[in-house]
């Protein structure tokens, strides 16, 4: 039987409380999605005046990075590519996304969950999602 690791409640508290103040810093809105190994939430956070459509999408980042196991940023590079590229409606399911801002965690090369954050330009949204993994990988 294997057993997988996943993210906890702790570790999505700790990752919307560090994302929370940096966006408080910046005087910034936005939404913080935390997933578990799965892609399933295990919190999501707005602030307010964040951009309503941004729910779904930092949810769907969180889902994406945890189920691809890679960068959204990374997804979306592929599908835009003109040699390569594909349309992400293959993947048979609407939630993928490739917009950057949603983030693998990964321990000891396993993804335990995803951290996303979704309202601002895609290089804020990849620097608040990475200030969220280091509040708890540190």
């Amino acid at each position: 039987m294997r057993t997988q690791t996943s993210l906890d409640q702790n570790a999505a508290e700790r990752v919307i409380k560090a994302v929370k103040e940096e966006l408080l810093r910046r005087q910034k809105a936005a939404v913080i999605a935390v997933a578990d190994a799965q892609g399933e939430l295990i919190a999501l956070f707005r602030l307010d005046g964040a951009p309503l459509p941004s729910i779904v999408i930092a949810a769907n980042k969180a889902w994406t990075a945890a189920r691809e196991r890679k960068p959204t940023f990374e997804v979306g590079q592929a599908a835009r590519d003109p040699k390569s590229g594909f349309d992400m409606a293959y993947y048979g399911d609407h939630r993928y996304i490739g917009w950057g801002g949603g983030i693998p965690v990964s321990v000891e090369g396993e993804v335990i969950g995803a951290i996303a954050v979704s309202g601002l330009t895609e290089q804020e949204d990849v620097e608040l999602a990475t200030i969220g993994l280091a509040a708890i990988l540190k």
